[in-house]
């Protein structure tokens, strides 16, 4: 939403600043949209307000809260170069020729890797894998590692979350007699690498609606593709049963949710049939690693992107690369034990570096702009001799979260750094990166609009950081960022029903454009308030009319809410935050984990 818009929108209940400094959003822009949805579908105004907020339909509702793979998935074939990577890999296959997947090391790159091989496998492929490694290869594919794999035998290489712009390894790669099929999402650039085919949803030329797509989903098309191209051609039959393609909607889902790629569309279809594929414990990798993160409940997206996620990335990030497609890949129970294990020792490593690695760039940027930020250019570019590039894109995250803007984190090594990005909604980091490239900036980069990667030279850093922060300052625009926080409606404590809650999560899975609905509670008093763990507070919120339910605030410390919460004196509060259902020996009730509150005064009472 533009500055303009915002401020002609009065802020939900009044509230411009909050316990923790941030202004009330109210996520609905026009309420009639909402009403006319309570009376044709009969459905709870609060569920109305979320569901217009987000863009759905006055005819689509249906279809949105109960999404089937057969209305949403779209014909592969659609996709520019499709028909041509499904036509080799069926020679391929039909010929028995070595298939080798190229894939990226993080988490996208991962799933789609073991989505290719555990399909390839299943219906008779000669299929293998290689994972370049981060330091030492950098990202994407390199000529010495595909002339290898040349050499050992492979005839077609299928990169995966990789490959748009490797221009110079795909070209001799082709002329060493290796067929590279493409299969990425990253945004690519009007020259397309020599390849047999480049299955991209963003190149320039392709007109796919489906353009969130991960790499892991147009890895899952390919899938559905090539099985279609078999069946037709009689592969399956009683000794060679055609596979179910659905039961590997769970890495489908894994990957598209740690990509950070919007829960839309197909999108959110995928990884909605995902969790209930995951639910069934059929991986055995990922049965593991959700034993070792003390995954104890129904899997969620919040889940895949906190908890599973950045223990498959911590191989590729600061331990080996190819652990994570290893786990996500085997059936040895034992394996993928012992695997499980080290990916979580290598999380908790990966956590160290980061945070140390956080609190450099942090002292760097505010020392040169003070603690009130001033000067602060649209896009922060910060680097360091030494920080670790597996953690890079993870600190561009929290610096984006605590500046309200891009963000750039370079990793020097000596003249050359590596460096990643972050973005915040409404403006396209890999097309900024793109143009810089283009521009003679960098030796390398690219990426889509959250996300982008770059190699440069130590020379042209401060060009580079000019170039960003003239061409992203007129998307952010003239205002300073404004810390909002979205509230879908207004509810009583006695409101928040399970049966509501379980209406809300229809509208699931929420993620990145598909924001978790937030509600506010207002007008209540806290009856009872406790400090548990490092900072948090769980208590009670009892509303005017006497409905109760149990809360509980994270980190409340670092901010007024915390004190605010736990006052004797009890003040009169409107407390926003997202409603969850615990299931606890076979019961169901509600709780509000929250994420804000706002002292409540005369004119803002129920």
């Amino acid at each position: 939403m533009s500055t303009e818009a915002r401020n002609r929108r009065a802020a939900f209940l009044g509230i411009e600043h909050s316990l923790t400094g941030r202004r009330w959003a109210e996520r609905l822009a026009d309420e009639r949209i909402a009403r006319a949805m309570a009376q044709r579908h009969g459905l709870p105004d609060a569920i109305c307000r979320l569901l217009a907020a987000r863009e759905v339909g006055l005819d689509d509702v249906p279809d949105f809260l109960e999404p089937t793979l057969r209305k949403f998935l779209p014909d592969p074939l659609h996709l520019k170069d499709m028909d041509l990577a499904v036509a080799r890999l069926v020679s391929a296959v039909q010929q028995t020729e070595r298939i080798l997947v190229f894939g990226d090391y993080d988490v996208d790159g991962a799933t789609s890797s073991a989505l290719l091989l555990r399909f390839f496998r299943s219906i008779g492929g000669n299929i293998g894998v290689y994972i370049p490694d981060r330091r030492k290869e950098g990202y994407g594919p390199n000529a010495p590692a595909l002339l290898k794999l040349r050499e050992e035998g492979a005839s077609v290489v299928i990169t995966v979350d990789c490959g748009v712009t490797a221009y110079e390894p795909l070209s001799e790669a082709k002329k060493a007699g290796l067929d590279v099929i493409v299969i990425d999402h990253h945004q690519a650039e009007l020259t397309l690498p020599e390849a047999v085919a480049v299955v991209d949803p963003n190149r320039l030329d392709d007109a796919s609606p489906h353009k969130q797509l991960a790499a892991v989903g147009v890895a899952f098309l390919l899938c559905v593709g090539v099985n279609r191209a078999l069946r037709l051609a009689g592969w399956y039959g009683e000794a060679r049963p055609e596979p179910d393609l659905r039961r590997w909607l769970d890495l489908v889902a894994l990957g598209t949710v740690a990509d950070v790629v919007p829960l839309t569309g197909v999108n959110r279809v995928l990884v909605r049939q995902g969790l209930m594929v995951m639910q069934k414990r059929g991986n055995a990798g990922l049965a593991a690693l959700s034993d070792v993160a003390r995954l104890r409940e129904a899997p969620g997206a919040y889940h895949l992107g906190f908890l599973l996620g950045p223990r498959v990335n911590a191989g590729g990030r600061v331990g080996q690369a190819d652990l994570g497609v290893r786990l996500l890949s085997s059936d040895d129970a034992h394996e993928v034990g012992a695997l499980a294990l080290r990916l979580d020792e290598f999380n908790s490593e990966r956590r160290a570096i980061e945070r140390e690695v956080l609190d450099q760039a942090i002292a760097r940027i505010e020392g040169l702009y003070g603690p009130d930020r001033k000067g602060l250019p649209a896009a922060v570019v910060v680097e360091s001799e030494g920080w670790h590039v597996g953690v890079i894109g993870i600190v561009a995250s929290r610096l984006v979260e605590r500046y309200g803007r891009p963000a750039f984190v370079i990793g020097m090594a000596g003249a050359v750094g590596k460096g990643s990005g972050r973005s915040v909604r409404g403006v396209d980091l890999g097309a900024a990166v793109l143009a810089a490239r283009q521009s003679g900036l960098l030796i390398n980069g690219g990426g889509h609009a959250m996300a982008a990667g770059l190699t440069v030279e130590r020379e042209q850093l401060p060009h580079l950081a000019r170039f960003l922060d003239e061409r992203i300052a007129p998307q952010l625009g003239e205002a300073p960022p404004v810390r909002e926080l979205g509230i879908d409606a207004a509810l009583t404590p006695g409101a928040a029903t399970t049966e509501l809650v379980a209406m809300i999560e229809r509208a699931g899975p929420f993620g990145a454009g598909n924001a978790l609905p937030r509600f506010a509670l207002t007008g209540v008093r806290v009856d009872h308030a406790q400090r548990v763990g490092e900072g948090h507070v769980r208590c009670t919120l009892v509303g005017h009319q006497r409905g109760r339910i149990e809360a509980i605030a994270f980190r409340a410390g670092q901010s007024e809410l915390g004190p605010a919460l736990l006052d004797p004196a009890r003040p009169i509060l409107h407390v926003a935050g997202a409603l969850r259902l615990d299931r606890y020996n076979g019961r169901e009730s509600v709780r509000l984990q929250i994420d804000d509150a706002a002292r409540a005064t005369g004119s803002m009472l129920p």
